[in-house]
């Protein structure tokens, strides 16, 4: 029943104007008939769990059956979820407060659980300190982060209760990204996004990666805030090719930096890999998690993780898989048949 709820939740939520906007814009793009797209959107979310959104971008109308059943859909990518992880440890990874915790050791800055301190105890981690990161507790896709330098208030009082107006829950130090990172882009700090998976015999496997790169004006790489993303080689950790958006554009050189992205390689790769093994193999009752990571100077470190990693960074956009063939085949070799 767990797929079949997942479907009519959809059908019961569903915007259906953008859902007729899409089915025009793919009879734009495709010359193929509106009434025939329109069912083979429907036939896609019930027999692919491919939501309209997904039918769009992955241009489902160029595929058969076939090559449909290879992609990581929303659908597939929940049955994932559902299958490798327990909403009793969601708490860990949603809950910023309670992730910065279980992973202090991961994280190599100073933060603070903004709001539930004193005002003292805000006085006193601000000392020294020229400027923080300020996060929501209920908001995902970057939104809600700020970067406040103190230089731009009166004082640390005017500081403290702007951030008491704006809802801030946590604060922390900025983190300063390894130069080689910053080349690609120096107006957000580029994060690389590691899957992990833990199948049944418990030994977790990093299964994709990629950089998430800002190109906007404000200080977040998140693709749905304006950034960015590009697949990178597990094996080398160089970039394997161009960097797609969501709105379908590809890149060869970062349009803002223009650093050349196929080929650029990461810094301190390996240790990369080993910290989200090691976190991979510590997280209780969670065998399938997308980590965030920045890379400094001093080696890498967690920015957060995601219980629902994003299925929309794989490497499936048109530009990415010309052969029309999907991710879901590198899921299978760990975890069977999906």
């Amino acid at each position: 029943m767990g797929k079949l709820g997942y479907i009519f939740r959809c059908i019961a939520h569903m915007d259906y104007g953008a859902l007729f906007q899409t089915v025009g814009d793919c009879h734009d793009k495709s010359g193929k008939n509106r009434i025939w797209l329109f069912a083979d959107v429907v036939k896609c979310g019930f027999k692919f769990g491919a939501g309209y959104k997904d039918y769009s971008l992955l241009e489902f109308y160029n595929m058969n059956d076939a090559q449909r059943a290879t992609f990581v859909t929303r659908g597939v990518n929940n049955t994932i979820v559902r299958r490798l992880n327990n909403p009793e440890y969601y708490h860990l990874v949603d809950n910023k407060n309670e992730f910065y915790e279980f992973f202090n050791e991961y994280l190599h800055r100073g933060w603070l659980h903004f709001s539930t301190c004193s005002k003292e105890e805000f006085l006193a981690f601000m000392e020294g300190r020229e400027q923080i990161i300020a996060k929501p507790s209920d908001l995902c896709c970057g939104q809600g982060v700020e970067k406040l330098k103190v230089a731009d208030f009166d004082s640390l009082d005017a500081l403290y209760d702007y951030l008491k107006g704006s809802g801030a829950d946590l604060i922390e130090d900025v983190v300063v990204q390894h130069p080689a990172m910053a080349k690609i882009y120096p107006g957000s700090v580029n994060t690389i996004r590691v899957y992990t998976v833990r199948p049944e015999d418990g030994e977790p496997h990093v299964i994709y990666a990629c950089i998430r790169m800002g190109n906007s004006d404000r200080p977040v790489d998140n693709i749905n805030a304006g950034g960015m993303y590009a697949v990178v080689d597990l094996e080398t950790g160089k970039i394997a090719g161009p960097a797609c958006d969501k709105e379908f554009h590809v890149y060869e050189r970062h349009p803002r930096s223009g650093t050349e992205l196929p080929g650029y390689q990461i810094p301190m790769w390996d240790k990369v890999m080993d910290l989200c093994h090691a976190a991979a193999a510590k997280i209780p009752g969670m065998g399938y998690v997308g980590w965030d990571v920045a890379i400094t100077e001093d080696g890498p470190l967690f920015i957060e993780a995601n219980n629902l990693p994003g299925h929309d960074a794989f490497p499936q956009m048109p530009s990415q898989a010309p052969d029309h063939i999907g991710f879901k085949p590198q899921f299978e070799k760990y975890l069977g048949k999906l």
